[in-house]
């Protein structure tokens, strides 16, 4: 039997949908199991121990051309069933045009005609699940054994090996603790902290932990990545610009990876790069406004900082009035929960203790 999972198209859903992975391969056990995700995504995948196959779907193509070429993808792999983790028409759509036999997935969306087993899910927010226990909920509707919900990502001796040249390449001292913050967020500009606030606060750090501080990102953190880079150049002193190291846009998904489990903590918001650090088993403090933390936060021991207005959380990309809810989160707070994080895993690797 050939099974395909067809995951999310966001990195950070991604990510929460790993145990998906794991729960149909022990109800699968002698299946082949492909995970067919958004090509840039692969490589969060080529390390999962459950899958046989990784699937890249081309998302740069549009409308009718992107879907026609996932079409194609999916009948080449003669799939016996289809597994759909998104609630879209369109995946459902794909998979009934692939000519997979059995489709299974969430109702809604007028796509239960091209399902061959729909299932009915409550609503979103009732009663209100994190989204790696509703990707479990929808397993156990289609009769498979949920697992825990909490991801787990290992990271190959590649990922490293490409993270440590780059550090190198950066003049960045890996004999201090390295601390990672990644400031951006593909959701929207609201999802982001005031970046001299996270520049004041990695100037603290490295100062008072003596620590190396890298920034992380996609190419579209830039503007966010040169701010914090020119607040700390104005700020600091010669010693503490040398140990903060830009690497924002200047890495792809496996370096980002790599680079993530040379980290001690990372500071960052609800992201993508949230969800790959706590899967990886990287402390984070993730600062949240507009998203709702119950719904999305970094699965595990992690710290989550919220700021309690009565206009959150509001889903919004771009804030209409003065971003409180992020604004109302100070420096002092974000730097006692970081170091709180890093005296723990300090205390961790001391074998004296």
């Amino acid at each position: 039997m050939r099974v395909v999972v067809r995951t999310p198209n966001w990195l950070g859903d991604v990510v929460m949908a790993l145990p998906v992975l794991s729960a149909l391969r022990a109800h699968f056990a002698d299946a082949f199991l492909a995970a067919a995700v958004p090509k840039p995504f692969a490589p969060v995948l080529s390390t999962v121990a459950e899958v046989d196959q990784v699937v890249g779907l081309n998302r740069k193509r549009s409308g009718r051309h992107r879907l026609d070429a996932e079409i194609e993808m999916l009948r080449g792999g003669a799939f016996d069933l289809a597994v759909l983790l998104p609630n879209s028409f369109g995946a459902a759509w794909v998979a009934r045009r692939a000519g997979i036999p059995e489709r299974w997935g969430a109702a809604g969306n007028w796509r239960r005609p091209l399902l061959t087993q729909a299932v009915s899910l409550p609503p979103r927010r009732s009663p209100l699940l994190h989204q790696a226990a509703r990707y479990q909920e929808l397993l156990r509707a289609l009769g498979i054994a949920p697992v825990a919900p909490e991801p787990c990502l290992e990271i190959s001796g590649r990922m490293l090996g490409l993270a440590r040249t780059l550090l190198d390449a950066a003049s960045c001292d890996q004999s201090r603790p390295i601390i990672g913050v990644a400031p951006g967020a593909a959701y929207g500009r609201a999802k982001r902290w005031l970046p001299e606030r996270y520049a004041h606060v990695a100037a603290r750090l490295s100062g008072e932990f003596d620590a190396s501080v890298v920034l992380l990102g996609s190419s579209h953190d830039r503007d966010a990545g040169y701010e914090i880079e020119s607040i700390l150049a104005a700020m600091s002193g010669a010693a503490t610009r040398k140990r903060v190291v830009n690497l924002i846009g200047r890495t792809d998904l496996s370096e980002l990876m790599g680079l993530l489990a040379c980290c001690r903590v990372l500071i960052c918001g609800d992201s993508g790069a949230m969800h790959l650090a706590a899967a990886i088993g990287v402390p984070v403090t993730a600062i949240f406004g507009p998203t709702d933390d119950r719904l999305t936060a970094p699965v595990g021991s992690h710290k989550v900082l919220t700021n309690p207005v009565w206009c959150r959380p509001c889903f919004f990309r771009d804030c209409p009035i003065d971003h409180r809810c992020m604004t109302r989160i100070s420096e002092e707070r974000v730097f006692r929960a970081v170091s709180g994080q890093l005296f723990s895993s300090t205390q961790a690797l001391d074998p004296t203790d």
